[in-house]
């Protein structure tokens, strides 16, 4: 295909999701015009996939990109697309080939929500419920913006940042630990302080050459000295370096320096050296030191990402505490972003660190503490996550409902079971796609009984269909012969097993098993418009894969 045309198609398609969204708004989806507009979108992308296997957008503020090429601008806040997905962090967007009428339908009514209406759930929360097989996205965990400022200011907030260039690393001592070498015949003179403060004095003038060179000395004296007074002299004035080289925004030293200590501490210099190498490394990741970065990232510019990346890398697990505490009171989205993946870095080395936060009584504290621990994936972090499922904020349930069904496993599911009860439709939501997650015989079972049980005829139709749904994850010759019991099963002048009965026939079209059919023909003439519609669609599905 050639370049053009690939672009003027995918232009095609930007073009018509709007006005997708708008009629989807509208007009109930079973509407001749809703249904037009769909099938419209629908041959579009199918045009699409002629020639190639995936559609993938970028997403800027207010720009769409496809192969770096902008397919869409929009500088206006109303009806903007591009700012949609980017102010709920996500940045990519990729369709399949083999996407599915449902899904691209489903994909347009969440998209076509008024999320600005909707204060308990966000585009990222409903995609990631979704569980789309032929969509998915790349998010930057915008969500974290939560807490005191609006969603507005949130996306003021976010900066499009170019990427840093990194100095190469200083060489600062040969490899002459053991062998003596470069400073056997070297003369050693003790520094004062008033050479110091002399030295940081001239350091003001040219502060981000001169800190290296200052680190170089101090890495020479330390392989050079004799007792237990000097190396604790040289640790201080290390200390001292590392505040006035963070205090003057220049971390990329700092780095340097980590790295050069780290090397040191795998040498065989002496023991009373490596200890207070030691004390410096963890004294990079107090909490006097962490405040000041903290800051610097709050106010933007002064700290580029991969320079604070690398300095994280370095730090210990002392750094976990005062990281969590400058979480807290971030107010800038990027700031938060990179804190929260420092967090999960340094976070894998002792879980435990991260319990002491899931008490706090601020909701935004506790719900990025059980998102950080999510993307560890410790299951450690199962027990005390127990504890919090009934939070009295419903976006910490949430996260914390996510956080098992992906680390929890089979041991959850009786925890997670009243979920599928709850008063909170959102919350129900969000355990049938943390069930969906687990995916295993015991959660397909636990589903099975929910959907049998006393209570569930009682439902709303669309809940009901998300059950269903998410038993057709499982693919197996269980649900299936559950799913054609299900839809023999009589439902004389009742409407709500008629209902029942529905759902199962759509999900059989789902499973793709074309042993269904026969059974399936039977209802495309029915007297129940419920059922006989979705025998229908379940038919074409299993016939046309659509």
């Amino acid at each position: 295909m050639e370049t053009n045309e690939e672009l003027d198609k995918v232009k095609n398609i930007i073009r018509i999701i709007p006005k997708a969204r708008k009629i989807s708004r509208l007009y109930p989806q079973n509407n001749p015009v809703c249904m037009k507009t769909m099938q419209e979108v629908y041959d579009r992308f199918d045009d699409f996939f002629g020639n190639a296997d995936t559609l993938r957008l970028q997403f800027g503020k207010n720009s769409i990109f496809y192969n770096s090429e902008s397919v869409y601008h929009n500088p206006e806040r109303m009806d903007n697309l591009a700012l949609l997905f980017f102010k709920d962090g996500v940045r990519e967007l990729t369709f399949k080939k083999g996407m599915t009428h449902a899904e691209l339908g489903d994909f347009l009514r969440i998209i076509s929500r008024d999320f600005d209406m909707d204060m308990e759930d966000d585009l990222v929360t409903i995609l990631w419920e979704k569980n789309f097989e032929n969509i998915s996205y790349v998010v930057e965990d915008s969500f974290l913006a939560e807490g005191e400022e609006l969603e507005e200011k949130a996306v003021r907030e976010v900066r499009q940042k170019a990427p840093g260039s990194e100095e190469e690393p200083l060489k600062t001592f040969e490899d002459n630990a053991g062998n003596g070498g470069a400073i056997k015949d070297l003369t050693i003179f003790s520094l004062t302080d008033d050479d110091f403060r002399s030295f940081f004095s001239e350091l003001e003038k040219e502060a981000h050459d001169k800190t290296g060179k200052l680190f170089n000395i101090l890495f020479e004296l330390f392989l050079a000295a004799e007792g237990p007074g000097e190396c604790s002299e040289i640790a201080n004035h290390f200390m001292r370096a590392v505040e006035f080289s963070v205090t003057g925004g220049n971390l990329g030293t700092v780095v340097e320096a980590q790295a050069n200590m780290e090397q040191m501490l795998q040498s065989d210099i002496h023991e009373e050296a490596k200890k207070h190498l030691s004390k410096v490394m963890l004294y990079a990741g107090g909490h006097s030191i962490l405040t000041i970065v903290g800051e610097m990232l709050d106010k933007g510019g002064q700290i580029d990402e991969p320079t604070f990346r690398n300095f994280a890398g370095h730090l210990k697990t002392n750094a976990i505490l005062p990281l969590m505490k400058i979480l807290a009171e971030l107010k800038s989205i990027s700031a938060r972003r990179m804190v929260v993946d420092a967090l999960v870095h340094i976070g894998k080395k002792d879980v435990s660190l991260l319990f002491q936060e899931l008490n706090d009584p601020r909701w935004y504290v506790v719900r990025n503490i059980v998102h950080i621990l999510r993307k560890i994936g410790d299951k450690k972090a199962v027990k005390p996550l127990l504890k919090l499922l009934p939070h009295k904020d419903i976006r910490v349930r949430k996260e914390v409902i996510r956080t098992l069904g992906e680390i929890g496993g089979d041991s959850v599911l009786e925890d997670l079971r009243g979920g599928l009860e709850d008063t909170q439709p959102q919350i129900r939501k969000t355990v049938l796609a943390a069930l969906g997650q687990i995916r295993s015989e015991s959660a397909r079972e636990l589903l099975i009984g929910h959907i049998t049980g006393r209570t569930f005829n009682g439902k709303d139709f669309n809940e009901k269909k998300e059950c269903f749904q998410t038993l057709s994850l499982w693919r197996d010759d269980s649900v299936y012969d559950f799913l054609v019991r299900i839809l023999k099963r009589r439902s004389f002048f009742s409407a709500k097993k008629a209902e029942n009965r529905a759902c199962a026939a759509y999900c059989l079209g789902l499973l793709e098993k074309r042993d269904a059919l026969e059974l399936l023909n039977r209802y495309k003439t029915c007297g129940n418009k419920l059922l006989r519609e979705f025998s229908l669609n379940a038919i074409r599905k299993l016939e046309y894969g659509s």
